[in-house]
């Protein structure tokens, strides 16, 4: 692929002012389809998780999902929208090889949910605020693999297969009002409100939003133009992006690469792209259609949706405590700081350290834990801090062995370490690795007075009142006992011989 020429991102931003706009499709963890009692799962051998409605087949009808609507109002309150009375379905009309009716059915004049907001805190603490146009249902289209070729897309390959099981999932999809004012820092705004709008999801509990399986992806639009008032210059949509960095990277790209364009005097394509993880880049897709091109019209098979405002105000009553919220009261709770609190978000620590507190760790130690050595172990495994095989309860354990004087901080990740080799249950590695701390006064007594016979002088200095010099014997007296001695009851020892 032939890159692009790009301007230096700096050099772009000061020259032109991003304009940005998001639409984030989140799959809704139901146990079965939008509109057919088709399995809602993930995975599976190809193509059996259908039925004739999931499949199109002729004299098949759909049926709307209670439960997909519920939890597309839901959505809609977190995200401050109205909820419609009164919204319907459309056929959307292009050829889809991937939904065998070859239209997709959705919402576009008349969303479930409208005119919306959710405030987005960046890295350094700032709250942006995002505008919301509209929530609206529909259903998801299945998967195309496309066979031979270099790039896995259609283009040079020999066929391509279909696998319609997610054909018919339910999608929520929520669109931006154009977001203005984000500047230089337009990539961290657009990567966070979607990492606001993951966390909005687990918190309702209306999907996994696991990104690595596409429950939550973004279609990215990017526009350039020369001043804050100027009007809104031609936008590319760069489609299915499914990681905060991804966002990021794409966001930042689409801006240099625009610069470069315009700074020519050339003029920027209408069009979607795809983003290409390998380097942050994106390539030309097709010339985007707009609204009108997809002939909308009113599907004629299901009935409207009218959700009463009593249902509405009952959904209302049962919305938990959203995130934004969650972390400022834990934050407050637990006595972190406002940068300890945003790194803990920022490694997607909180629920693990929040569980690992319920377990009966203090939030100190939790933080601790998670934010130390278990995300040393994780980055060198190259896997998420949730993807460790350890448990908030065991590090609540191993927490409680360490403050009952059972283990040292130096034997705990040892026995952390042996946990996540596999090599058993806590109490397990503990016990084939040796690692209790020695309180038994016999081999203490024993390292230390080798320790002081060995360093007279150190011992000459701690009896001059420099109680600092009894560190240079801990070293040789915790080589001797393998790094198991209590270091405080060995202090003790000391003094008293001293």
């Amino acid at each position: 692929m032939k890159m692009a020429k790009l301007m230096k991102y700096e050099d772009a931003v000061a020259k032109f002012d991003p304009v940005l706009g998001l639409e984030v499709h989140v799959e809704l963890g139901t146990v079965t389809k939008m509109f057919d009692a088709a399995p809602n799962e993930f995975g599976g051998e190809p193509n059996t998780f259908v039925t004739p409605t999931s499949l199109g087949l002729p004299g098949s009808l759909p049926v709307v999902n209670r439960t997909a609507v519920e939890y597309a109002i839901k959505i809609g309150l977190a995200l401050n929208c109205e909820i419609a009375e009164y919204c319907r379905f459309a056929r959307k009309n292009y050829f889809y090889p991937d939904l065998t009716k070859a239209f997709q059915t959705s919402q576009y004049d008349e969303p479930i949910a409208h005119d919306g907001w959710v405030d987005v805190e960046l890295d350094d603490g700032e709250i942006f605020r995002v505008q919301v146009e509209r929530a609206h249902m529909e259903e998801d289209a299945g998967k195309n693999t496309h066979v031979g070729g270099a790039s896995g897309r259609i283009h040079g390959a020999e066929y391509s297969l279909c696998d319609y099981n997610r054909a018919g999932v339910p999608l929520v999809e929520i669109v931006t009002r154009p977001i203005e004012g984000a500047g230089e820092r337009a990539p961290e705004v657009a990567a966070k409100y979607v990492q606001t709008l993951r966390d909005i999801f687990r918190a309702l509990g209306v999907s996994e939003a696991r990104m690595e399986r596409g429950n939550v992806r973004a279609d990215v639009n990017v526009s350039l133009r020369p001043s804050v008032d100027a009007p809104f210059g031609t936008r590319t949509e760069t489609k299915n992006v499914n990681s905060f960095r991804a966002i990021d990277k794409a966001v930042r790209y689409e801006i240099s690469r625009q610069a470069a364009i315009l700074s020519a005097g050339e003029k920027v394509i209408q069009e979607t792209r795809h983003f290409h993880s390998e380097d942050g880049s994106t390539s030309s897709g097709r010339e985007k259609s707009d609204a009108e091109d997809y002939r909308y019209f009113p599907e004629p098979d299901l009935v409207p949706v009218q959700p009463s405002r009593e249902w509405v105000e009952e959904l209302r009553a049962t919305m938990p405590e959203l995130p934004g919220a969650r972390r400022r009261r834990l934050r407050g709770e637990w006595g972190f700081s406002d940068l300890e609190m945003r790194d803990v978000v920022a490694a997607d620590a909180l629920e693990l350290i929040f569980e690992t507190v319920e377990a009966g760790a203090t939030p100190a130690a939790a933080r601790k834990w998670w934010m130390g050595e278990l995300s040393r172990l994780a980055k060198e495994a190259e896997l998420s801090l949730g993807e460790l095989a350890v448990t908030p309860a065991l590090v609540a354990q191993l927490q409680s062995l360490v403050d009952a004087g059972k283990l040292n901080d130096k034997l705990a990740r040892s026995a952390l370490e042996g946990v996540l080799a596999g090599e058993g249950s806590l109490e397990e590695v503990i016990a084939g690795r040796g690692l209790e701390v020695v309180s038994d006064d016999g081999p203490l007594i024993a390292a230390i007075e080798q320790a002081m016979a060995d360093n007279p002088d150190v011992v000459e200095k701690i009896k001059g009142g420099k109680m600092a010099a009894i560190g240079a014997l801990m070293g040789p007296i915790m080589k001797a006992t393998r790094g198991q001695a209590d270091a405080g009851r060995v202090r003790e020892l000391i003094m008293e011989r001293i």
